[in-house]
């Protein structure tokens, strides 16, 4: 990296820190490597460090511990689990030896993986008090192997913009999704309502049929009662008028009257005749 950040006094950053925070270096650790930036944090126990956040640190330098406690051993256990294993060395008992200026290192190499732990001896720095002159500024970025590499600014996609453009077609498309499955279930709950209108619609014109059908055959009963009567009443008429005219025929007075009268026509008719016959004759004769 050409630019590194130290955090010295690292315990001081993560002591009390809260959740969102620790996630939010943590996610800053992760993707500011993208960026040819370097992260150290600098601290006396490994154990400041919250463990996802030093899962993120690929490079490790580990200076002498001294373990007179319990706690002190227990960091010095999980230092040395935290280096890749060396067979020709016993990390742990490394860590409680190591001299001043002497330290455990390891370095992620080309491809990537820590390389084996191993003791070193580390140098002092070779700086100075106060920025650099532009003169020596320019010297050394044309002596640098990577002149004439990053002169151009570009503004590349980070990891972070490329996993929230992944996240946010993800998102997208589970929207989508989404959308579509509640559309499908509208579309089979109006179906479904649908259904249940014309079932409603055929029983309503079953029952109405069912009802006009009753009627009917309650009109034909009425009817064909009707008509029954009728006849019974016609049937009664008929009876009662055979009776009068049978008493009538039967009654002594009528009997009576019945003789007189045809006594009372047969003399008048045979006094018309005898008329209209005699008086023809008395003309003849004269």
């Amino acid at each position: 990296p050409k630019l590194v950040f130290f955090f010295d006094e690292a315990h001081l950053l993560f002591e009390d820190a809260p959740d969102a925070l620790q996630d939010k270096i943590e996610q800053v650790v992760r993707l500011i490597r993208s960026k040819g930036v370097g992260v150290y944090f600098v601290t006396q126990n490994p154990m400041d460090v919250p463990d996802k956040i030093l899962g993120q640190l690929g490079n490790r330098i580990q200076h002498a511990l001294r373990a007179f406690t319990p706690r002190d051993q227990k960091a010095v256990q999980v230092a040395a689990d935290t280096f890749r294993s060396n067979p020709n060395l016993d990390l742990r008992a490394a860590i409680t030896e190591l001299g001043v200026g002497e330290a455990l290192v390891s370095f992620l190499d080309e491809k990537g993986a820590p390389s084996v732990t191993e003791r070193a001896f580390v140098l002092p720095p070779r700086s100075q008090i106060g920025a650099i002159t532009p003169e020596q500024r320019q010297a050394l970025l044309h002596a640098s192997i990577l002149a004439g590499t990053y002169e151009q600014v570009r503004d590349r996609e980070s990891a972070f913009e490329l996993l929230k453009k992944d996240a946010d077609a993800a998102a997208a498309e589970a929207e989508q999704a989404r959308l579509q499955k509640d559309q499908e279930a509208a579309q089979k709950k109006a179906e479904a309502e649908q259904k249940k209108v014309e079932s409603a619609q055929k029983k309503a014109e079953a029952e109405r049929a069912k009802a006009e059908a009753a009627a009917a055959k309650q009109a034909a009963q009425v009817a064909k009662e009707q008509e029954r009567l009728a006849k019974e009443q016609a049937k009664e008429q008929a009876r009662l008028q055979k009776e009068a005219e049978q008493r009538a025929k039967n009654d002594p007075f009528n009997k009576i009257l019945g003789n007189v009268g045809s006594q009372v026509g047969k003399e008048i008719t045979r006094g018309i005749f005898g008329t209209l016959f005699g008086g023809n004759s008395s003309h003849r004769k004269r």
